[in-house]
């Protein structure tokens, strides 16, 4: 009875023994197994996000109302100067190129489409100061190119025939010259030319037929009698519109017409020719606004010389403003949140970070940046949405 009490003792004591060493055991391998403790751990928590969401942050932990996952917290040291790294060889599979923001002098001009018009300043009215009739017409349609000095039209006015006759028969009677040249005054008076005078005074008679002649050349924009008409004093028989320069109006957006200034220098190429190329200059702004288009209308005074503009014709204007020094990067390089822009400029310590910047006039490929970088600060040219992405899930991005 001894020896099996002896041996069941033994057993329990080794079961005892062997349960407490396996516990230390567990207990030791378990605590050998855990990670260490995580440094971030002991930072501090900026805000919680969702990876797959990294936009919205939150400002206490819980789930994500996006996804089926727990927000994650996002420390200092993730989101400090360094920005987002990216290896030289994802660099290259993602195409990212960089430029560098430089300083270069360019001119704020713009492009406008404008109207070919007539010059108003060019206008000559033709205009007959005695009463009389239109005894025949050398111009009978509108629009037609005339010359200077070419003939419009005969008029007959007898009302110069009584004045010319008493002109005559002093002459032949011997009055004195200041009789004579009391007449001659009053000729002058009536509008009566000298020519005619003189041509009475050649043939002994009194002539009551003139021809109206073109002032200038041009083009007759106006014309006002026909043959057979009655004429009386200060009717305008025709009006000539001079071709040697005309008004391009352009519609100008208010935004830009208030940095324009009169003698803007401009260059225009035909809508239907561009071979054809002129020359001009802001002549004036007319000040009104339009209230659906708000834009004004420009009058650019365009060389006319070679006579191949006509009113209605478009030309493509473009409008040179003044060189200015500006610092520029490339248009591809600014991203457009609709609130912001913003640029992933190259830190010091080789990462990306995302800069936000206030951005200026377009200049081609090129955009103004007004503040948030300085000349010689290398920004992600292509590829900077993939960049700005990597940013946001690692929590770099503002």
């Amino acid at each position: 009875m001894k020896r099996p009490l002896t041996l069941a003792a033994v057993a329990l004591v080794s079961a005892a023994a062997l349960a407490t060493g396996g516990f230390l055991l567990g207990r030791l391998t378990h605590a050998g197994d855990l990670p260490p403790p995580d440094i971030a751990t002991d930072q501090k928590v900026l805000y919680w996000h969702d990876p797959m969401v990294p936009g919205p942050r939150f400002d206490k932990p819980g789930k994500s109302p996006f996804m089926d996952m727990q927000l994650v917290p996002v420390y200092a040291s993730a989101a400090s100067a360094a920005g987002v790294t990216i290896s030289a060889t994802v660099q290259q599979n993602l195409g990212v190129r960089m430029a560098t923001a430089r300083r270069a002098a360019v001119a704020a001009s713009f492009d406008a489409v404008g109207a070919v018009q007539f010059d108003e300043r060019l206008n000559v009215a033709v205009q007959t100061r005695v009463a009389g009739y239109v005894e025949r017409l050398a111009v009978r349609a509108p629009m037609e190119r005339v010359r200077k000095g070419q003939a419009l039209a005969t008029v007959f006015a007898p009302d110069w025939l009584a004045p010319q006759n008493e002109l005559l028969a002093l002459k032949r009677a011997g009055a004195a010259p200041e009789l004579v040249a009391a007449v001659r005054e009053r000729l002058q008076a009536l509008s009566i030319p000298a020519e005619l005078v003189r041509e009475s005074e050649a043939a002994g008679t009194a002539q009551a037929r003139f021809t109206l002649v073109s002032p200038a050349a041009g083009v007759v924009a106006e014309l006002g009698v026909r043959e057979g008409m009655a004429v009386t004093p200060g009717m305008t028989l025709f009006r000539i519109a001079g071709l040697h320069t005309v008004w391009a109006v352009a519609e100008v957006p208010e935004a830009q017409a208030v940095h324009l200034s009169r003698g803007r220098k401009v260059k225009g190429v035909l809508q239907a020719d561009a071979s054809t190329q002129v020359d001009g200059e802001l002549a004036e702004i007319l000040p009104q606004v339009s209230a659906g288009t708000r834009t004004l209308q420009a009058r650019f005074e365009v060389d006319n010389a070679q006579g191949r503009l006509v009113p209605g014709m478009l030309l493509r204007l473009q409008v040179a403003g003044p060189v200015d020094t500006r610092l520029l990067v490339p248009t591809e390089a600014v991203i457009r949140t609709g609130k912001r822009a913003l640029v992933m400029r190259r830190n010091e310590a080789g990462g990306f970070e995302a800069r936000e910047v206030s951005v200026g006039a377009e200049f081609g490929d090129d955009i103004e940046i007004v503040s948030g970088l300085k000349e010689g600060d290398p920004v992600v040219a292509s590829g900077q949405f993939l960049v700005d992405s990597e940013a946001r899930l690692r929590g770099a991005n503002p």
